[in-house]
């Protein structure tokens, strides 16, 4: 398995990222909570895998020009086009549509329902974004004064955080499609593998799985040059990422403070303690990433970037300057980093 293995901090201050719906704790009529969990025994802000996937679609599509796939609501459910040669979102997000379909029996004549549910396993997994050191969430009181006659308040939760997320690409994934009738591999079937291999796609052997007779199963593979696009377009949407809750009121900047990009020989993500609380302050470890480098030097494919923003933990500098002169890792602004990372992906 190629990956590629990501660590991004982001920085806000008075933000409400991602709330949870009314507060039934609160005093006021009108308050909303934000999401939160407990660890240690403290609460700490956090955002949602599924927030933070929705910014990465907004980024691609606004700026990457990505056709998106339609949604479809059927009663309590919903779920889009499942054409992932076609959707590059499907392809990358992954998919689930569920459904029957009246077909003839050849033997009896007679119509029967048949599964026609297509799933596709994201190859891009995220985390979600969660504070990194314990910064009391505080509910504040406002008001809607405009308006004649007394004022409306309510009650918002806002925070300062340094928040930590992680993510993975599956590189061997992107573009690549099974029709095995197994839950999570019928991403495609028999007439969109038709409707693929006539429009540019082919066959390749799926070293994981067997048929019955020993003999490798199929999948079936987009062009390169496409899977590549998409693969580089997933990580430089990176550098423009917005979104987030109580933006009129409390903007933040979601765009990564600190980001380590990697590729991988495996699917293993060691990125994970880079970032720990050191008397109620939010640091990255560089001992950490010492060791991670040590530990993983044979599973990465090129160097380790790091990318770091101005302004944002300028006492690490030194240190991460001091990595690149000895060569184990190339270290730069966030942008520029994310730039010269996505010029040398490479599909293995």
């Amino acid at each position: 398995m190629k990956t590629i293995q990501g660590f991004v901090l982001i920085d806000v201050d008075v933000a409400a990222l991602n709330n949870a719906g009314s507060d039934s704790s609160s005093n006021l009529d009108n308050a909303v909570v934000t999401k939160k969990i407990r660890k240690n025994g403290r609460e700490y802000p956090y955002v949602s895998g599924q927030a933070w996937r929705y910014w990465w679609r907004g980024a691609l599509q606004e700026h990457f020009s990505w056709e998106m796939s339609p949604i479809t609501r059927e009663s309590k459910i919903a779920f889009t086009e499942a054409e992932p040669m076609k959707y590059p979102d499907d392809d990358v997000f992954g998919y689930m549509r569920a459904g029957k379909k009246e077909i003839e029996d050849p033997e009896t004549g007679k119509t029967k329902k048949v599964n026609v549910t297509l799933t596709r396993v994201s190859p891009l997994k995220n985390s979600a974004f969660i504070g990194v050191a314990y910064n009391p969430i505080v509910q504040n009181w406002a008001s809607m004064t405009r308006q004649e006659g007394d004022a409306v308040p309510f009650g918002i939760d806002e925070y300062c955080s340094v928040m930590k997320g992680m993510f993975s690409i599956n590189k061997d994934m992107i573009g690549t499609f099974s029709d095995y009738n197994r839950s999570g591999f019928a991403n495609i079937n028999e007439i969109m593998k038709k409707n693929y291999l006539e429009n540019g796609a082919t066959v390749i052997d799926d070293p994981f799985a067997k048929n019955k007779d020993g003999e490798p199963l199929e999948l079936v593979r987009l062009d390169d040059d496409t899977r590549l696009q998409r693969i580089k377009n997933t990580v430089s949407a990176l550098k423009i990422l917005t979104g987030g809750a109580k933006q009129s009121t409390n903007m933040a900047d979601v765009t990564p403070k600190l980001i380590v990009l990697a590729q991988f020989k495996t699917g293993n993500h060691p990125f994970s303690h880079l970032a720990k609380e050191e008397n109620g302050i939010a640091k990255f470890s560089i001992e950490a990433l010492e060791e991670i480098l040590a530990d993983y030097k044979d599973q990465f494919e090129g160097k380790v970037c790091v990318g770091k923003r101005k302004g944002f933990m300028d006492d690490l500098d030194e240190k991460l300057q001091s990595l690149q002169r000895e060569g184990r890792i190339v270290f730069g602004p966030v942008n520029k980093t994310i730039d010269n990372f996505v010029k040398e992906i490479t599909l293995g």
